[in-house]
């Protein structure tokens, strides 16, 4: 791979999916203190913006941090989309943090009668449906924002009809109080976000290794693919396909397994696949951060 080995001491810029107070600013801190680094943060309004970023800048000194899963609604579409376009740049995944989302309704009302209309991300609001239908009047209104974030720093005014679902820290940051705390409508409700850059972590002994193929669109192209997996004893944890946009009927696959692609039983299994495969690209080898 002519990806360079994780260097942290050569980044300089770090783009996230923002405002800042969102889950992906959250989660760059995470990052940033794992790796110990050094640089300036820029924070982009679509996971499609860090990703044109990236790619137009197309240097090894910056990395970025966008969504990839929750737990509740899965795989974050737009980032599995663009992952595959990062080919040309030698991008790869470097690590990945689990974030627990923890919603909270946050306004100035004094009580939840009083909120007439509740901003949200759509994922936010969808992950609240419950709590809404069983708060509030048919006639509450939902407006969708780009963030949780930049919902809860819409709230101007100390308008109490108006209010806002998201996390509790960035009610603190913006200086909203907190109406109702704990109001997900599934307790376990996690996001997993991925840290992207020009460089390959080394072999930890506990790592995880994604991968995009596509296939001849024959009956059994896939099944090979994965009799291959099967062979060298590696364990697939995570499968996903996108229509390739190329050609009605084919498709682009995403998958995760156990293990570095340095493992010698990956990397001997990623030469026959390769020579199945249409397009093949190593999307990383990481390992998880707290």
């Amino acid at each position: 791979m002519s990806t360079n080995i994780l260097d942290v001491s050569r980044i300089r810029k770090l783009l996230f999916l923002g405002p800042k107070g969102s889950y992906s600013d959250f989660a760059k801190n995470k990052f940033i203190n794992a790796f110990n680094i050094n640089c300036v943060s820029t924070n982009l309004k679509s996971i499609s913006g860090v990703i044109k970023a990236l790619k137009d800048e197309n240097s090894e000194d910056i990395v970025a941090v966008i969504p990839i899963e929750n737990s509740i609604e899965g795989i974050v579409r737009e980032t599995l989309d663009n992952l595959s376009s990062l080919k040309k740049e030698e991008y790869k995944i470097i690590a990945e943090t689990t974030m627990n989302v923890e919603h909270a309704l946050i306004g100035f009302a004094s009580k939840k009668s009083e909120v007439k209309i509740i901003r949200s991300h759509p994922q936010a609001l969808a992950q609240c449906k419950k709590y809404i239908q069983n708060n509030f009047a048919d006639s509450l209104i939902e407006e969708a924002t780009l963030s949780t974030s930049a919902a809860i720093r819409s709230l101007a005014g100390n308008e109490p009809s108006i209010a806002a679902i998201g996390s509790i820290e960035c009610a603190k940051m913006y200086g909203v109080p907190v109406i109702e705390e704990n109001i997900n409508d599934e307790i376990n409700n996690k996001t997993r976000f991925i840290l992207l850059g020009k460089f390959l972590s080394p072999s930890t002994g506990n790592d995880k290794t994604s991968i995009t193929f596509s296939t001849e669109n024959k009956a059994g192209a896939l099944s090979k693919i994965l009799t291959i997996l099967e062979k060298h004893n590696i364990n697939m944890s995570y499968i996903d396909s996108r229509p390739s946009k190329k050609e009605l009927g084919e498709y682009v696959f995403y998958i995760d397994i156990e293990g570095h692609v340095n493992d010698k039983n990956v990397s001997e299994a990623f030469k026959e696949i390769k020579s199945l495969a249409k397009m093949f690209y190593i999307i990383g080898s990481y390992h998880a951060v707290d």
